[in-house]
């Protein structure tokens, strides 16, 4: 789960990081309220890079001008992410930038510091100037690792692991980090916490920004969606079955747009949500791919007549059913769907559907 660059940052305060004063502000008559001196920096709000370069940072001198940068960054969609906040903080009088950041190594199964002595650029192109020190997980950051670091930064990567750790990050950045007049400052920040560790983290925010409305709905009925580019609905039991099926898909030049995995239930009325859900996304047309284990065919079918019956779904449904009840199932929906009755065919006529 990325964090916004503010709620990265009240993490850092958390931790005893210096950071620019700032506000987020959500309205613009908001603006009138921040009590810091000009000039301001302004910063739009978004989980993805390359922020900077798409215009998503500016400077204001004065109020009359800040009203004006904030309608610019919020009527901004930046690699797809539409803007809905800015950051406002001070400009500082930088004298020099680092960067400095801790990650995940998973080849190494170790944590990895990285350090270089130019900052605020992308990471990407300063590869050979970077310090790296591997740290090992039983000892955590010792005094030696620091000795690599200068001074002056020395406490802010301290703490900055003592972050890393505590909160289950995958990666804790700071590029910029800042040394104005004299203090070390984290100008901006990139958090990136452990999906699988969210649990035991309630103090954090809980917003999926990441998530489409489609997505986010999805996980509040504990169902798996994924929203792709494609315009093909894919409906499948387990997530092996659902990613051989998009696999399936391609090699018919066909492109998967919904990733729905039924997983283990037979519930009619989870079937019912689940086909609601991939209605709303308007797929050309829907694959179902169904393996009844453990899970029965016939009850997934009485999901998918109840909704076939109560809603008008305006895609065909290119059905593949095998398992248990397999031939109950099949007579149940011969009205509704498009039987086949193997894989390839099922992922050939869905691509063909698709196109068409």
């Amino acid at each position: 789960m990325k964090l916004f660059e503010f709620q990265g940052k009240e993490l850092f305060k958390q931790y005893g990081i210096d950071i620019p004063n700032g506000a987020v502000v959500e309205r613009k008559e908001e603006l009138d309220d921040i009590n810091i001196p000009f000039p301001w920096v302004m910063k739009a709000q978004v989980l993805v890079g390359g922020r900077g370069k798409a215009g998503g940072i500016k400077f204001a001198n004065d109020l009359e001008e800040a009203k004006k940068i904030f309608d610019e960054l919020m009527a901004m969609e930046i690699k797809g992410e539409k803007v809905r906040r800015v950051l406002v903080e001070e400009k500082l009088s930088i004298e020099k930038e680092y960067y400095l950041s801790f990650f995940l190594d998973r080849s190494s199964r170790q944590y990895l510091m990285m350090f270089s002595y130019e900052g605020g650029v992308d990471i990407e192109s300063m590869a050979e100037k970077i310090i790296k020190v591997y740290i090992n997980p039983l000892i955590g950051l010792q005094p030696y690792h620091l000795r690599r670091l200068p001074k002056e930064v020395r406490n802010i990567a301290s703490n900055l692991f003592k972050l890393f750790v505590e909160k289950d990050c995958e990666l804790a950045e700071i590029n910029p980090l800042a040394i104005a007049d004299g203090k070390a400052i984290a100008a901006d920040s990139k958090i990136i916490i452990d999906n699988n560790a969210i649990y035991r983290h309630p103090e954090l925010p809980k917003e999926d920004a990441e998530l489409t409305p489609l997505e986010r709905e999805a996980k509040e009925k504990n169902i798996a969606f994924v929203q792709l580019d494609g315009n093909i609905g894919v409906i499948a039991n387990g997530a092996g079955l659902t990613m051989a099926t998009l696999d399936a898909l391609n090699e018919f030049n066909g492109k998967g747009g919904v990733f729905l995995d039924l997983g283990g239930t037979d519930d009619p009325e989870k079937v019912k949500q689940a086909f609601e859900l991939m209605a709303k996304a308007n797929p050309k047309v829907i694959l179902l791919n169904l393996f009844g284990g453990i899970t029965k065919c016939d009850t997934v079918a009485k999901g998918i007549i109840e909704f076939m019956e109560k809603h008008k779904l305006g895609c065909p449904v290119v059905a593949r059913i095998k398992g248990m009840n397999e031939e109950k199932a099949r007579e149940m929906l011969k009205d509704y769907v498009i039987p086949v009755e193997s894989f390839k065919e099922a992922a050939k006529k869905a691509s063909e559907l698709g196109r068409d």
